[in-house]
């Protein structure tokens, strides 16, 4: 994890890509393609996780439950309307424990973290043999349905 002066100065540089990629997309009409960095970034502080090293092989962060090493991976979506949409493909042959879903507003703001286990996850892609579960992949609603979530939780304030 960071030390609190890095974090501080990384949560700076996020504010400001996320502004400019705000206003490429306004301009062009194409996302920048940040939302994975971002995603990743603030489920790490939110969750208090270690990211894993860059293209690390199946997973993207760690947290130690129990005494054990727990592998996550982290999905995000930026939802901006109520259409089906769909997460990035789920590779089941790659090293992970649990997926996390983080979902942000158009703004990149986080909006919710969902978090399903390994085993709920390989069940959910093994129910139909459409093309897009052969792929790996799930909407944002069936993985929801089936995870739990976990920021913000209740009590907490939304944007920490």
């Amino acid at each position: 994890m960071l030390n609190r002066t890095d974090l501080i100065r990384v949560r700076k540089v996020l504010t400001k890509a996320k502004r400019l990629a705000v206003e490429y997309k306004a301009i062009t009409g194409r996302p920048l393609g940040i939302a994975g960095e971002v995603a990743e970034f603030e489920a790490a502080r939110l969750l208090k996780l270690t990211l894993a090293p860059a293209r690390e092989t199946g997973f993207d962060a760690f947290r130690r439950v129990r005494g054990r090493r727990q592998r996550l991976q982290i999905k995000c979506r930026v939802v901006v309307n109520k259409k089906s949409q769909k997460m990035g493909a789920i590779i089941v042959a790659k090293p992970w424990d649990a997926i996390l879903l983080v979902t942000m507003d158009g703004n990149f703001d986080v909006t919710g973290i969902w978090e399903a286990s390994r085993a709920k996850v390989v069940r959910l892609l093994g129910k139909s043999k459409s093309k897009a579960r052969q792929r790996g992949q799930l909407t944002v609603s069936e993985f929801k349905k089936s995870a739990r979530p976990v920021w913000p939780t209740t009590g907490s304030a939304r944007a920490a």
